[in-house]
């Protein structure tokens, strides 16, 4: 392992990639600690803890902690996330949208502009909406009660916009040029970073629970051995595909033969990846979020306590929402008529199968079948970290990093990344981190 990590700094392009990448992430770090002008830090803090199992919950897991210190990236990368997430559902619909999907280059250039747009737009709308919430807010301290902007007004909100709306654009900025300069996917870099940034105190409370005895030794030891297969469990998840055989035509083009090769199409059981669990999180945070307005009002407790995190009723909507969730994104993310039609257009049939309508059918047959464990599998991913915390009286902290969108978001980016470095390794012929058996890279003399 030493002597692959030794590799890796021996090719000058890749050693300055991950350099320039590093640097980056550094600088992203670093503005998530910076606050925006006109915030009381001490009553931020107090006041934040009575919003951190709702949706602004969830909000701060993408922003890296940066939402509840009300800095300038706390915002984080999700206003261009949504904006990702609208252009690629028009996608399906809008006939303008689906043109461009089908440009090449140009198109996806076009998008990209309309997405940064978008970006603006929502960050804009979000940022208002946080300087309002936090004008709002209050706590209770010692001494009595504090509001979090000591001066609300149009300064205030003026400030706080122009401040989110340029921390979101910056890192929007910072993600494509780790996606050019970089090792690639800057954007997903960003939200693993951040959250992977919370590990370290939570691994000093557990050093803390295991001094005052809180969890014994061996319930430590049962942790981390349930850590590692749901590590595994998810590397399966994200790897897993069902391979579908295609045969080419021969075709003389003049002089030439083209076609008469073998290949396949790769039908990932996860194909929707995090997606569903965001969408389903967001709408089962609603509930949560609007009562936590309501506070005097029993029909509104109860609710908050049908969609506690503790109660079997939001294990159960949360699941079949999640399965909902992952065949609705699959069928955005995966077109078998825009698959067969492809074929049938480069010469490309299944084995056994009529092209055109029959081979689509035949895929999306595939691809319903293949998903139903891939969906219920994440179900159970997205739920364990509940199950955990009721059974071993574990802190939400903690079991957020043994599944649902935490552990998701880390061990997808981390193959991705490896596979990046993967690909500059061998192709100069170094030893790659994920060679195997008997394929071994061949260093260079």
């Amino acid at each position: 392992m030493l002597e692959k990590i030794k590799n890796i700094f021996n090719i000058p392009e890749l050693r300055s990639r991950i350099l320039f990448t590093l640097g980056i992430l550094i600088v992203v770090r670093i503005g998530a600690h910076i606050p925006i002008p006109g915030i009381d830090g001490e009553a931020l803090g107090a006041a934040i803890q009575n919003f951190q199992n709702t949706l602004f919950g969830l909000y701060d897991l993408f922003a890296g902690g940066a939402f509840q210190k009300a800095t300038l990236f706390a915002l984080g990368i999700m206003p261009y996330i949504s904006a990702s997430i609208v252009i690629q559902l028009m996608g399906a619909v809008v006939p303008y949208f689906q043109r461009l999907q089908k440009e090449g280059e140009e198109g996806r250039k076009k998008i990209t502009q309309i997405t940064r747009y978008g970006t603006v737009l929502i960050a804009t709308l979000q940022a208002y909406g946080v300087a309002i919430f936090l004008e709002s807010m209050t706590a209770s301290v010692q001494g009595g009660v504090l509001s979090v902007v000591p001066s609300p007004g149009i300064l205030f909100k003026f400030t706080a916009i122009i401040s989110l709306v340029t921390g979101t654009i910056l890192m929007m900025w910072m993600g494509e040029r780790i996606t050019e300069r970089g090792i690639g996917n800057g954007i997903s870099l960003i939200i693993m970073v951040g959250i992977v940034s919370g590990l370290p105190n939570v691994v000093l409370g557990e050093i803390t629970y295991l001094q005052q005895g809180v969890r014994g030794f061996l319930s430590e030891v049962i942790l981390v051995g349930v850590m590692f297969v749901i590590v595994g469990f998810v590397v399966l998840l994200t790897q897993g595909t069902r391979k579908i055989p295609v045969q080419y035509a021969k075709r003389v083009v003049g002089r030439k033969i083209y076609g008469g090769q073998s290949t396949h199409i790769p039908m990932k059981v996860n194909t929707a990846g995090v997606m569903p669990i965001i969408f389903a999180q967001s709408i089962m945070f609603i509930p949560t979020t609007v009562a936590t307005f309501f506070s005097e009002s029993e029909f509104m407790q109860n609710i908050m306590r049908w969609f506690s995190f503790d109660h079997p009723f939001y294990w159960f909507v949360f699941g079949i929402m999640i399965i909902f969730f992952t065949y609705f994104y699959t069928a955005i993310a995966f077109d078998p008529v825009q698959v067969s039609t492809t074929m049938k257009q480069q010469g490309g049939f299944i084995p056994g199968v009529r092209p055109g309508k029959k081979t689509a059918e035949f895929i999306d047959n595939i691809l319903t079948r293949v998903t139903l464990p891939g969906s219920i599998f994440l179900a159970f991913i997205a739920i364990f970290p509940y199950i955990l915390m009721n059974a071993m009286d574990v802190g939400y902290d903690l079991a957020s990093f043994f599944g649902g969108t935490s552990l998701l978001i880390i061990v997808g980016v981390a193959l991705d990344t490896l596979n990046q470095i993967e690909s500059h390794l061998m192709m100069r012929h170094y030893d790659g981190f994920l060679a195997k058996g008997k394929i071994r890279g061949r260093r260079r003399s």
